[in-house]
């Protein structure tokens, strides 16, 4: 009887927690095994019309990766992912530190801003900026033709570099709340007897920051990381909205863009999935690194 229990003791947390998992693998499985499927099919226009699709193995693999473009958009989002993930995370980390030393009212003011900016919707969002940097009777072209640079009617969403520091600076506007909040919840939980401790022993304020307060919220530090690194890889309303208001969709294309690209604007939902593979692919080799170290950081705490 005892032996019995002890049983039921094991797998009762089994239990509880089968459901979700079922659940999550039945929501999150499908779409995934239904991409792999499409992936491997060619599925145009003709198959929404009821024509079966035409299992092509991997040629779809096969004209992405010999198609020079793809490496090409490849290489834009790779390089757009980090600077804005970068971007975000640094001054998302000084906006942090800082909410530790203003004063009440500041604070609350402070926090309160950032988040207006977080719950505003990206629609919104993209209407103001675009009216910022529009090219006739845009403020930001106004206010640079004041101060004695001549922008008047310039473009800039006509130029690729251009564009990407527009949307550079929307995608990060919008991101940073939630690098702020989440890092500065994290600072409040270090130890106000650690840093005395430290200070005590002779520690400098860069000190107790790189031998104490970092190691301390490494853990946040990662996940935070980890989050913008996936968020910034798959950004696509903020640059599919400004290529719509005037940026050249070729020259300005990322992953996500040109999946919409092959599939809902060309009808090559074959290739579009096996571009979304591929795109996940790239997804998992960016973040391995980062999901190693927070597996390293788990079996050191334990």
């Amino acid at each position: 009887m005892a032996s019995v229990r002890r049983v039921r003791r094991r797998l009762l947390p089994h239990g509880l927690v089968l459901p979700a998992v079922a659940v999550l693998a039945l929501a999150l499985g499908y779409p995934l095994v239904r991409q792999v499927m499409l992936s491997v099919q060619e599925f145009g226009l003709r198959q929404q019309f009821g024509q079966p699709p035409e299992w092509v193995g991997l040629e779809n693999y096969r004209e992405l990766v010999a198609d020079g473009y793809l490496w090409e958009v490849v290489a834009r989002t790779v390089v757009f992912c980090f600077v804005n993930a970068g971007l975000t995370f640094g001054i998302g980390f000084g906006i942090a530190l800082l909410m530790r030393r203003m004063s009440g009212w500041v604070r609350v003011a402070t926090q309160t801003g950032l988040l207006l900016a977080w719950a505003m919707p990206v629609v919104a969002v993209m209407i103001v900026f675009q009216f910022l940097f529009e090219t006739e009777y845009g403020i930001v072209n106004w206010t640079l033709t004041e101060l004695g640079w001549d922008f008047r009617g310039h473009s800039w969403l006509a130029q690729p570099l251009s564009f990407y520091v527009v949307a550079t600076i929307v995608v990060v506007w919008m991101s940073v709340p939630f690098v702020a909040f989440t890092l500065y919840a994290a600072l409040m939980q270090v130890p106000d007897e650690l840093m005395e401790a430290a200070e005590i022993d002779g520690a400098g304020p860069w000190q107790r920051f790189v031998h104490v307060v970092l190691p301390s919220i490494r853990p946040v530090l990662l996940v935070v990381l980890l989050l913008q690194l996936i968020w910034d890889l798959r950004v696509f309303a903020q640059i599919y909205t400004l290529q719509r208001a005037g940026g050249i969709s070729r020259d300005t294309n990322l992953l996500g863009t040109y999946i919409y690209t092959l599939g809902i604007k060309g009808g090559d939902f074959g290739t579009a999935a096996a571009a979304a593979m591929f795109m996940l692919a790239l997804t998992v080799v960016i973040t391995a690194p980062y999901i190693r170290m927070m597996f390293t950081q788990e079996k050191e705490e334990q």
